[in-house]
């Protein structure tokens, strides 16, 4: 990971080609998993579904950068909201954009993942990232939905903020761990 890591404390902002196509495989996934899942809604107002994806944006932040951690979530939630018939709500896509966009802030500092203070930085971004996010989406939403506070705290930033936070502090882990044991073996 040190290869990977060195090339991203060069430039924590680039958007080569590089990137464009790690952005795209992100989005792709994100999407087509969240869409997997988006018939598991939560007890809320609107449409929030449990997204256990919610966390490739996430770990695509850290591991290759905050834009296309931001790339991922936003194109990715577009296109799985797309994919199950939502329609486009883009305060919502914006929302799950920060929530890539904040993990991959960490991304100078990362040396290796199997360093455990980098996992404990890595959840604590997450839950950041997540609260972020969702009480964006959640708070926009009244104006633009026309609900109250309660509705877009109880019923919109709560279940999503909460199920999206478990998600990510079990998954991104993993997932930082997986990349890593990856890197090492092929040597970059």
């Amino acid at each position: 990971m040190a290869a990977a890591s060195a090339d991203i404390k060069q430039n924590l902002w680039a958007f080569g080609t590089r990137q464009v196509v790690y952005a795209a495989i992100g989005a792709a996934l994100y999407g087509v998993f969240s869409w997997a899942t988006n018939f598991l809604a939560l007890p809320a107002a609107g449409n929030i579904s449990l997204r256990p994806a919610v966390a490739i944006p996430m770990f695509f932040g850290i591991a290759f950068g905050p834009v296309v951690g931001f790339f991922s979530g936003l194109v990715g939630n577009i296109l799985g909201d797309f994919l199950s018939g939502w329609g486009f709500f883009w305060n919502w896509s914006l929302g799950n954009g920060i929530m890539g966009l904040i993990p991959g802030l960490m991304a100078a500092a990362v040396v290796s993942f199997r360093h455990q203070g980098t996992i404990i930085k890595a959840i604590v971004y997450v839950v950041v990232a997540v609260v972020a996010g969702m009480l964006f989406a959640s708070l926009t939403s009244i104006p633009i939905d026309g609900i109250d506070m309660t509705t877009a705290l109880v019923g919109y930033f709560w279940p999503a903020a909460l199920s999206n936070i478990i998600n990510g502090v079990i998954l991104v882990p993993i997932l930082m761990v997986a990349y890593d044991s990856v890197i090492n073996r092929s040597g970059r």
